[in-house]
């Protein structure tokens, strides 16, 4: 029912500004067409498709209609009027035939009912409550009723919809009759313990109740209470009868209202005979047809309406559903198979073949050369061009066979060819029956032809009538058996709406959508036509335009495999902006004319910029292929040559060809070598013993074929494989994996080298030195022997008088060397022997912050730990790990960055039950209510380990691993218990959200709720209970699961889109969780977690780069702001100020350099502004980088407030707010006091300056507010 809501107007009779997409920053995305069915939908203001619906039955109630249509301005008004103090303007009849002729005649998807609404007089609220249609039927009778007195309209609801009935009593003893005759608009028709309509009749009009016994009749005639009968009877049938179903009802033993969801049917015709008081009438006076069904999806509190229309006037374009569709490509298929033999050298046949055999009978014009070449084998060009000439220009000498559609981009047979959506063949009074081309054009994504299923011709009356679907904005064609579906369930009928079959409609009524519209309202049509018109070419022309980059082959060369500029990039290179509509010829000739000096002939073939260089792949050979259909795309690279050779050298194209930059190393005392030239070394270090250069070969090359290239044929191929030490970075050794000889006869591509990965070629002598050994298949380079040593340090003991906190020294190391000699070359060099005898100590490293990582194996070598020479290890008290043990940290509690760290070394054959065991005993915790997690990456709580009895090797825990101590018992196997808060909005004190929480919370928990005050946000958040639910689940049905807490029952929330979900971070609003379908536990949601749920006023579906922001613009001259508003900001590539600055001007309409921008900080009550620069310069590398608000020192996240200052009429710099000044003084005085031990004082100073509300007090629940319609006074 929220689905629509925020969603910006589109342009129409509304005055609210249109809305759209941005097309490239420039154009704005021009409002949809109407769809196949020709129907036009209503946008959902947030919660009015009850609505939607009653009007769609309105319109498509001809008499009602046309009646309305009737009343011209002389009776109405005119709504330019409308604020003038004299004149008598009336409003809601004026803007409903507005509504009506936007409807109809508008080329537009969906028509906008604000201008209807706002006439209503509803606000924000009412158009965002749900309400009763039911209700509103009678409302809208009665303001239309109220709004046309006076008028030759005044009778139009009584002479359409009033009917009468009269209550009889007979007297069983005088036979006197006593009867009231009771005026009704619509029959309430009772559907508990009813099986159907026609059974609810009977009991109403039919069954006599019967006075007997002690509850007798007092009859005026005999003056003494008798027996009677009491019965009722229809007298007066209107022209349409409106029946609602009474489908919610209230259970008193339980206390609340439910909805009545059993089978109730109801006939798509009914004779009212029996149920009349007279019945001497003709047969046609008491049959009645159904042509609307409003249905009610949802439960008693909330919900969406729908409705099902016939189409009585055949106005629409009916297609059938998937079912008959499935059926009519079958027996197409069938027919195909039983055509003729083609004839390949007749061209009329082969198109007319094509045409054919296309679901749409209709082909782009751009892509019919395709379809033939795939039909006979040969292009156009080769076989027919000779003697026909272009096929564009044979299209159009045979228009007796072909008609060209859609603006001429669409070719169909003209015998056979339904009306094309694209096309405005057909024009009813001068508007446009049919829709127009879409944006893009020459898509055949977007431009598919559907068939008509009833086919409209003028003068003739089609027999039957086809029902559809409008649901808000969307309109689908259905079937009758689909009404059978809307007898039961919680999707049922719940207005049904009948005509008198004997009200015919004028042939020339028949599919007229400008039937009986007044003129002015049809002008007013097609000047928005006109409009709309001009605003898709525009968007058109602006979508279509594509800018292309030209590669100009004479100033390139081709080296390493690829091609290179030489000289000037910038005469190498030309952007050109070209429509992508047009094709490959048209570019060709245009590049032809901004070449003058080009001889010979041009080839455009696709090109990609790689490390390598350019390389080239498809050439476009096709002149008649649209740049759409070629591929071609804005920012798509085109190289211009001859199709052969570059600066004299043959080039390869194609992805075989494609060239994969390496960086060769080789011995610094290698020769140059004749095949592979003199190297070009790029990064020699100093003292490595190693030379490497940059060379390309394309990935389709094999590894002999590189090897050939490189050095002799009995060189060693090696690929690096790791690097314990940076060669020639201080130290250390690096592993390179020989080539086997098998290899020799694999591609670059299969071997799987990426660009920039490296390959080292040694000769067989070479190996004899000191830098390269070769053990197996593997070759290990090691640094000078001047560079190996290692520091270590003492942390950890006693600080002794006298005597320094920390040591260090050198001791010399290589990479061979196991750990534990290491250590005791330590221990020797600092002189600790005496100090550590008999005292267990161990080896750490640390990490880039200064912690120390977990203790290394004596057993290994440096290099089999990872470790490089040249760099620091830390001796520390403690046994050294064996191979068969593991050093596990683990923390108590669920917030691990508030525990303390402690160390345990376990066996890896021990159970994940023994080591939490042994956690416990260390900790000094007791009880079987504990369970371990893993710790993130993030250091925040990861996973559960589920299985007790598995092996920590089996667990797969590591070395190093940081494990939680969580209490509890474990969860069920892969389920989680997730604690739900829900966000309330407090800002608006009569938000009818805050009211139904209220109620359903109080209902849900007896006990005193725990509240969370977000003042910042003017916001609430509250507990409503816990879900358990599995890891495995996706974000969807986390949400589906939530909506069923009973605190969330009455909140009313249709879908699970309209729900967002926040992670909680220490009872803070932390991220939104994104992606419905992704899993729970791929989102980093453990057992545990606290969520938050905010409903929401529509769908919602933030991308992975959309930052969610709260953003206020300051009031002009005062230390004050306007309240916040959402902003979703679409990071993409870039999330500097600059690109925020212009995505907050584009939304304000303001120039972004106007606009001072800051960050508000709500828990030091301060604001740090947001850097006007949007670039800095590094020293080291020259280059220009941009800010990153989502970094240092911002940290822009969802939900943080970002103030706004527009200095072109505010000259106020400053950000804070007299609140700010209060709350920081506030902040003070606490600080003061905490640091006196007046921490009571602070507690008291808290509760004085807070929101005012306690914890978990809750507002009254407030009745509901009826539905009105503010009519002004016309008698």
């Amino acid at each position: 029912m929220f689905g629509d809501l925020f969603e910006e107007d589109e342009e129409g009779f509304s005055s609210v500004p249109s809305g759209g997409r941005f097309a490239k920053g420039k154009e704005v995305e021009p409002p949809p067409l109407r769809g196949n069915v020709n129907f036009s939908g209503i946008k959902n203001q947030g919660g009015t498709c009850y609505l939607n619906s009653l009007l769609q039955t309105l319109l498509f109630t001809p008499e009602f209609r046309e009646e309305l249509f009737s009343l011209g301005p002389d009776e109405l008004g005119n709504l330019t009027d409308k604020d003038h103090p004299d004149a008598k303007v009336r409003v809601i009849p004026l803007e409903l035939q507005r509504l009506f002729a936007h409807l109809l005649l508008v080329n537009q998807q969906t028509a906008s009912t604000s201008d209807l609404t706002e006439s209503f007089g509803w606000t924000n609220n009412e158009e965002t409550s749900q309400h009763d249609v039911q209700e509103l039927n009678r409302i809208l009778f009665s303001a239309l009723e109220s709004s046309l007195v006076g008028t030759s309209g005044s009778n139009l609801i009584h002479r359409l919809y009033h009917g009468t009935l009269v209550n009889q009593i007979v007297c069983k003893e005088c036979s006197n009759i006593s009867e009231r005759q009771e005026d009704f608009l619509d029959l309430s028709m009772p559907v508990r313990g009813v099986y159907s309509l026609e059974e609810a009749l009977w009991s109403m009009f039919v069954e006599e109740e019967l006075f007997e016994g002690n509850n007798l009749y007092r009859c005026s005639c005999c003056n003494q209470l008798v027996q009677a009968a009491k019965s009722a009877k229809l007298r007066k049938l209107p022209p349409f009868l409106t029946m609602s179903l009474l489908r919610f009802n209230f259970d008193f033993a339980k206390c609340e209202r439910y909805k009545e969801t059993g089978r109730y049917i109801f006939p798509l015709a009914i004779d009212l005979r029996p149920f009349c008081e007279q019945r001497e009438c003709p047969d046609s006076e008491f049959l009645y047809e159904l042509f609307s069904v409003i249905i009610h999806k949802g439960g008693c509190y909330g919900g969406h309406y729908h409705v099902y229309i016939k189409d009585i006037d055949h106005l629409g374009r009916w297609e059938p559903p998937e079912e008959e569709k499935r059926k009519q490509k079958t027996q197409q298929r069938d027919v195909r198979a039983s055509e003729p033999v083609l004839e390949k050298d007749d061209p009329l046949s082969v198109l007319r073949a094509i045409l054919t055999q296309e679901e749409s009978k209709s082909v782009p014009v751009d892509q019919i050369s395709q379809k033939l070449m795939d039909k006979i084998g040969t292009s156009w060009n080769k076989t027919f061009r000779k003697q026909h000439g272009p096929i564009s220009k044979f299209l159009q000498s045979n228009s007796d066979v072909f008609l060209l559609v859609a603006k001429g981009t669409r070719v169909t047979l003209k015998a056979t060819s339904p009306p094309d959506p694209g096309s405005e063949v057909t024009e009813v009074t001068g508007v446009p029956r049919t829709t127009e081309a879409s944006p893009c054009e020459s898509s055949p994504e977007v431009n598919e032809v559907q068939p008509e299923t009833v086919v409209q011709v003028e003068g003739e009356v089609v027999a039957g009538c086809h029902w559809f679907d409008l649901n808000d904005s969307s309109v689908t064609s259905i079937g009758q058996r689909d009404i059978e579906k809307q007898f039961e369930g919680k999707e049922s009928a719940y207005m049904l709406f009948y005509r008198k079959a004997s009200l015919h409609r004028p042939t020339e009524a028949l599919g007229n959508l400008a039937y009986k519209v007044p003129p002015h309202l049809i002008q007013m049509v097609e000047d928005e036509n006109a409009k709309l018109q001009q605003r898709r070419e525009e968007f058109d022309a602006s979508s279509n335009s594509i800018e292309v980059r030209l590669h100009l082959a004479p100033h390139y060369r081709a080296e390493m495999g690829a091609l290179r500029p030489v000289g000037d990039t910038k005469d190498a290179v030309i952007t050109i902006t070209f429509d992508r509509r047009k094709t490959v010829g048209d570019l060709r000739l245009a590049v032809y004319q901004m070449q003058d000096l080009w001889e010979g002939d041009m080839a455009l073939t696709v090109a990609q910029s790689l490390p390598a260089g350019l390389h080239l792949y498809d050439t476009l050979a096709d002149d008649q292929q649209s740049l759409y259909s070629a591929g071609v795309n804005s920012g798509s690279d085109l190289f211009v040559w001859n199709g052969r050779e570059v600066s004299g050298s043959v080039v390869q194209i194609g992805a075989e060809w494609e060239p994969l930059l390496l960086t060769v190393v080789r011995p610094s005392d290698e020769e140059p070598d004749e095949k592979g030239g003199p190297p070009e070394p790029t990064n020699e270090a100093s003292g490595s013993g190693l030379v490497r250069s940059m060379q390309g070969f394309a990935r389709g090359a094999t590894l002999g074929t590189l090897r050939e290239a490189l050095g002799p044929q009995e060189a060693l191929v090696c690929r690096e494989t790791n690097r314990h030490g940076a060669c020639g970075e201080g130290g250390g050794a690096s592993g390179w994996k020989v080539f086997p000889p098998q290899d020799m006869q694999r591609t670059l591509r299969e071997l799987a080298l990426k660009d920039g990965d490296a390959l080292l070629l040694l000769e067989p002598h070479e190996l004899d030195s000191s830098i390269f050994s070769l053990k197996g298949d593997m070759v290990t380079v090691t640094t000078p022997s001047d560079c190996r040593w290692l520091q270590v340090e003492v942390r950890g003991g006693e600080r002794e008088e006298g005597e320094e906190m920390m040591r260090r020294g050198k001791v010399p190391a290589s990479g061979n060397m196991l750990l534990s000699e290491v250590k005791q070359k330590a221990i020797e060099e600092l002189e600790l022997e005496d100090k550590l005898k008999g005292v267990e100590c161990c080896l750490r490293q640390v990490d880039r912050t200064g912690n120390l990582l977990p203790p290394v194996y004596d057993d290994i070598t440096v290099r089999e730990a990872g470790i490089r020479l040249m760099t620091t290890l830390f001796l520390c008290l403690g046994p050294a790990p064996k191979s068969t043990q593991l050093f596990l940290s683990f923390t108590v509690g669920s917030a691990p960055s508030a525990g303390e760290d402690m160390d345990i070394l376990v066996d890896e054959t021990l159970t994940v039950k023994e080591c939490l065991t042994k956690m416990l005993k260390k900790a000094g915790l007791q009880g079987d209510a504990w369970h371990l997690n893993r710790m993130d990456w993030d250091d925040e709580v990861g996973e559960v380990l589920m299985d007790e009895n598995a092996t920590l090797s089996g667990a797969r825990l590591s070395h190093g691993d940081k494990l939680i101590l969580s209490a509890g018992l474990l969860p069920p196997r892969g389920f989680m218990k997730i604690s739900v808060w829900l966000y309330l909005d407090l800002r608006d004190s009569h938000d009818s959200v805050e009211m139904e929480v209220n109620h359903a919370t109080e209902r849900a928990e007896s006990q005193t709720q725990e509240v969370i005050a977000a003042e910042w946000l003017g916001a609430e958040l509250r507990i409503v209970g816990k879900v358990e639910i599995s890891e495995e689940a996706s974000l969807d049905d986390l949400k589906s699961q939530v909506m069923t807490l009973p605190a969330l029952l009455d909140v009313g929330v249709p879908l699970p889109a309209f729900l967002r979900v926040w992670q909680l971070e220490g009872h803070k609003l932390g991220k939104v969780l994104r992606g419905n379908q992704q899993s729970l536990r791929k989102l980093k949601v453990t057992n545990g977690a606290e969520i938050c749920v905010q409903r929401l006023l529509k769908e919602e579906e933030l991308g992975p780069r959309d930052l969610l922001l709260c953003v206020q613009m300051g009031v002009p001259g005062e230390r004050q702001y306007y309240p916040w508003e959402e902003f979703v900001w679409e990071t993409g590539n870039e999330s500097s100020p600059r690109a925020l600055r212009v995505a907050l001007s584009s939304r304000y309409g303001l120039s972004p350099d106007s606009l001072l921008l800051a960050k508000r900080l709500p828990e030091k009550h301060t604001w740090m502004p947001v850097s006007n620069w949007t670039q800095q310069v590094s020293k080291r590398k020259k280059k220009k980088k941009n800010d990153n608000l989502q970094g240092a020192p911002y940290y822009l996240k969802d939900g943080d407030i970002i103030g706004i200052k527009n200095l072109l009429i505010d000259n106020n710099r400053d950000f804070s707010t007299l609140q700010d000044d209060l709350d920081q003084q506030r902040l003070g005085e606490e600080t003061e006091s905490l640091k006196k031990g007046g921490q009571s004082d602070s507690a008291e100073a808290n509760q004085e300056s807070g929101p005012g509300r306690k914890a978990g007090q809750g507002k009254n629940r407030k009745p509901e507010v009826a539905l009105s319609i503010n009519v002004g006074v016309f008698r």
